[in-house]
């Protein structure tokens, strides 16, 4: 099952991806029966995921079933023609993993972490699959990070390893830009992280059930069509069930929040300098099974244009 977020009226709404089309999930459950509450709460991807799994397959097969009444009522529109956004737009938390990948944790020099090492940014990073992404002005060291990033579906506060992909509702690509030179700046990472469009996401959420194993996927990344980056999950260190229980420990984790996995070798910080990102650069991240982001870096605003 896949499920977007797309432009309309100015607002974000939730999507049913079916095929080339994608329908409007507020329409489908008041075509479906549901309460009144419901069906307002469903424009939301992060309200949606909150409801049972089985319940979310019967508005699949509702939505699925009644095309043509539900494009009778403008609820249906072609993938083509709508602007897709980030598949979550309001999570409570984004949280990365750093150092997840032993050949990436090679390549820059430092030792496979203990223990999970995570870091936070924020919901004005998160843009849509094909949005731009556009640096601040004061960095030269824009790199990339092709990434698996999972989705809360089920609230839970230490949660045990073996149960922890129960608590996963979809997962989506996730690309954690980088603003290498702020990055180092700061210690604690969040100067080149949580920057306003460092978190290309989607095209859209697969539902958990769609994979028999999350942990034997395929990341690529590209540069103008160049592929600069091919690993798969199952070189993580710490793989997301344990991650999950980890991060539990600490804090309740909640419906709709993101955790990106970390990123295999092949970063642009690992070649030197004079390899980063540049204006006009295409970036393209691919997780089997899910999608492909593809993402232009633009000239950062002058101050007078914001």
């Amino acid at each position: 099952m896949r499920i977007a977020s797309y432009l309309q009226g100015g607002a974000w709404r939730s999507g049913l991806v079916l095929d080339d089309s994608i329908v409007d999930s507020s329409a489908a459950a008041s075509l479906a029966g549901w309460d009144q509450r419901d069906v307002a709460a469903a424009v939301s991807n992060r309200a949606l995921l909150a409801q049972p799994s089985d319940r979310l397959r019967s508005l699949l097969e509702t939505a699925a079933s009644n095309l043509d009444p539900l494009g009778a009522r403008g609820a249906v529109h072609s993938l083509g023609e709508v602007r897709l956004g980030p598949p979550i737009v309001d999570p409570s938390k984004i949280i990365c993993i750093g150092l997840n990948y032993r050949d990436h944790a090679e390549e820059v020099g430092a030792a496979a972490p203990a223990s999970p090492m995570f870091f936070a940014k924020f919901a004005n990073s998160l843009v849509g699959p094909t949005d731009d992404i556009e640096p601040p002005i004061d960095t030269a060291q824009v790199d990339y990070e092709a990434e698996l990033a999972v989705v809360i579906g089920r609230p839970g506060r230490y949660i045990a390893a073996d149960d922890a992909l129960s608590h996963v509702a979809a997962v989506m690509a996730f690309n954690d830009v980088s603003a290498r030179d702020l990055q180092l700046a700061n210690g604690l990472w969040t100067g080149g992280k949580a920057v306003d469009t460092f978190g290309p996401c989607g095209p859209w959420l697969v539902t958990i059930d769609e994979f028999d194993d999350i942990q034997q996927l395929g990341l690529r990344t590209r540069v103008n069509g160049v592929t600069v980056q091919d690993g798969t999950t199952s070189n993580m260190i710490f793989g997301v069930a344990d991650t999950i229980a980890f991060l539990s420990r600490i804090m309740t984790l909640e419906v709709g929040d993101i955790i990106a996995t970390g990123t295999p070798a092949g970063v642009r910080k690992a070649h030197g300098p004079g390899t980063y990102l540049l204006t006009g650069d295409v970036v393209e991240v691919e997780v089997e099974g899910v999608g492909v982001l593809r993402n232009t870096v633009v000239a950062p605003r002058s101050l007078s244009a914001t």
